[in-house]
């Protein structure tokens, strides 16, 4: 073989050994993202498929947690945060507890905000009496805490701290943040642009409709309609 053949045998060799190692790159970048999409589709595929209990027969006082029974709901549980009016964390970890029938209205309201293309958001639910008493040694005033020694709706496992978000977890404006102590926050003050009367008219009239009670002080509280009766709970939930 002349020598200038084998130069282009050399060549030809070199450029096939390239256009398989591109190809097997390929193939590699290929694999890893149909991998990658085939997680993200079995995460979603969970997501939907979540069997999640039924209410129907639960004693109405018993204590569940609220995620058990929906995923149709938003949690943003400040007090397990530093990012509340104490600026201390008071819950171990972030959980949404209340009792049977406080879900059950929870439930039949937050299906009509669906309706909308809204859900309910959770900022505080059932809240034990010992962490009443962590939150009254910090912030000591009956305007702000409830005394623990009386007890708060929230410690009878019949209160929740609320907004709305859309359904892409977006918060409707309401005019102040959760936790706001003024009069900006009294359901009263007209005061407000027509937006945030119309978002905080929404959300206290379907709840008024489903059972619930609002504080006129704090746009975003709302008690279960009887549940002031219940006796305090000091019941704590695990942390995982």
């Amino acid at each position: 073989m002349k020598y200038w053949q084998t130069i282009i045998l050399l060549l030809c060799i070199m450029l096939s050994c390239k256009e398989n190692t591109g190809f097997n790159n390929a193939n590699s970048k290929n694999k890893l993202t149909k991998t990658a999409s085939e997680k993200n589709i079995k995460i979603e595929k969970e997501k939907i498929n979540k069997t999640f209990i039924s209410i129907e027969g639960l004693a109405d006082s018993t204590f569940v947690r609220l995620a058990d029974f929906s995923g149709d709901f938003v949690y943003d549980m400040r007090y397990a945060t530093e990012n509340n009016f104490l600026k201390v964390k008071v819950y171990d970890c972030a959980e949404c507890f209340t009792r049977v029938k406080t879900v059950k209205a929870l439930l039949a309201a937050n299906k009509a905000f669906l309706k909308k293309g809204l859900k309910i958001k959770f900022y505080d639910c059932y809240r034990p009496n010992a962490v009443q008493y962590k939150m009254w040694k910090i912030v000591p005033n009956p305007q702000y805490v409830a005394n623990p020694v009386k007890g708060s709706i929230h410690n009878k496992g019949g209160a929740v701290d609320i907004t709305l978000v859309t359904l892409d977890e977006e918060e409707l404006d309401m005019g102040t943040d959760f936790d706001f102590f003024g009069k900006r926050a009294h359901h009263d003050n007209i005061d407000l642009p027509q937006t945030v009367l119309d978002n905080r008219k929404l959300l206290k009239e379907t709840m008024e409709k489903y059972g619930f009670w609002s504080t006129r002080t704090e746009w975003w509280h709302y008690n279960l309609q009887g549940a002031h009766k219940d006796p305090i709970a000091n019941f704590k939930w695990e942390c995982e």
